[in-house]
């Protein structure tokens, strides 16, 4: 397996400076995916420690071709990991292998072995994958980034309804048993959107005369909506700065008249003549540390941090762009995802509204407590105050 984890390097460092940034489906994490899933099909078909090595290695391999070419990247995979495995000394029988397994990712290559099976049920994991629409969503911009298609709506549905019902299949028992039942339903989910699609485009035909039929133009989120969020996130920074400042004054405030209660009031209560002062004293000694005890709570910084999957970065339920989330997350796989965000208007601004709103949280959080802390301050002058007087007259 020092092999397998050299290769994994390899393939990882090759992606990172070589392959372009157009391919958005075929990169790294496909690859990834593909290797972990040749793992849990090879120990659910009982095959060998050998042959699982062997799958793992074309599945690192078998797209690395794409640094070169789109058209024919399997043959050029083949060269990459031949240069590889003859480096790292492989026997030439490994090499074939290998070399074997990546060629028969070719689409409509009829696979006749049990390896072969393995390594086209795995090339084909997202079709079974809850992620389905997150995978398929990377591979359309990657054609159109590429030049190989540019589909509307309803080109893009009819397409991968005809792929998944008459050009797939899958072939071991544990991807029918296991991915089969979620291909099945993503293809429902795909009819479901077609019929949909088909209603709206027929009620618009009878609503619509032909003389006054327009094309809608979809509204360009422009620089407006960038004001908005700019100015919006601006201003409450601000409100969180003044927030602190507040809270400050009232610390620096507090800790003076603790500092001169303790210096010099409480000295002189060993007097007989200041016996009327210690329970005004101890009163305004208790009200300040309580506030000071709010104003801390106030300004002091709360990292919230949430557990995620890789799968629910796919889906888009992470927002990338707190660092209490993106901490955590490998830094290939955040370039990767920023990258993603930024050509994406709806993920972008739904991250950036998503940090607004949780920006807004932590600022009422702060407000209640500073308003808190003014009143108990406020409470305990005027407490002491009547303390001192009411001491003071029965003296």
């Amino acid at each position: 397996m020092k092999l397998v984890k050299k290769a994994e390097l390899y393939v990882t460092e090759l992606f990172k400076n070589v392959l372009e940034f157009k391919y958005k489906y075929h990169d790294v994490t496909h690859t990834k995916n593909v290797v972990n899933a040749v793992e849990e099909i090879g120990q659910q078909e009982q095959i060998s420690e050998k042959d699982i090595e062997i799958l793992q290695l074309a599945a690192w391999f078998h797209d690395t071709g794409y640094i070169k070419c789109k058209d024919g990247h399997e043959g050029e995979s083949v060269k990459i990991a031949t240069t590889f495995l003859v480096a790292n000394e492989v026997d030439q029988n490994t090499i074939d292998s290998v070399s074997n397994l990546i060629m028969a990712t070719v689409f409509n290559h009829e696979p006749k072995t049990i390896l072969e099976k393995i390594m086209c049920d795995s090339d084909y994991y997202h079709v079974g994958s809850d992620a389905y629409f997150s995978f398929l969503k990377e591979l359309r911009t990657e054609w159109k980034l590429c030049d190989v298609a540019i589909f509307s709506e309803k080109e893009w549905l009819n397409e991968n309804i005809s792929f998944l019902k008459d050009k797939h299949q899958f072939y071991t028992n544990y991807a029918k048993e296991n991915w089969e039942p979620i291909k099945q339903k993503n293809i429902r989910i795909l009819e479901e959107k077609r019929t949909e699609k088909r209603a709206i485009e027929k009620n618009e035909d009878l609503v619509v005369t032909p003389k006054k039929k327009k094309k809608k133009k979809k509204k360009k989120l422009g620089r407006g909506v960038e004001t908005l969020f700019r100015v919006t996130i601006n201003n409450h920074t601000r409100l969180s700065d003044i927030a602190d400042s507040k809270a400050n004054i009232l610390l620096s405030v507090n800790a003076v008249i603790i500092s001169v209660a303790l210096s010099v009031l409480i000295p002189k209560l060993d007097s007989p003549g200041n016996i009327y002062l210690t329970l005004p004293t101890f009163v305004l000694l208790f009200f300040s540390v309580i506030s000071i005890v709010f104003a801390i709570l106030a300004t002091r910084p709360k990292v919230t941090s949430t557990e995620f999957t890789k799968e629910d970065i796919l889906n888009k339920k992470v927002n990338l762009l707190f660092f209490g989330n993106f901490y955590k997350v490998p830094y290939q796989d955040y370039e990767d995802e920023i990258n993603k965000m930024m050509l994406d208007n709806d993920y972008l601004y739904n991250s950036l509204t998503k940090d607004l709103h949780y920006l807004g949280i932590i600022l009422d959080r702060k407000y209640k407590l500073l308003r808190i802390t003014y009143n108990i301050f406020m409470v305990g002058i005027v407490v002491s105050v009547l303390t001192f007087l009411y001491a003071y007259q029965h003296s």
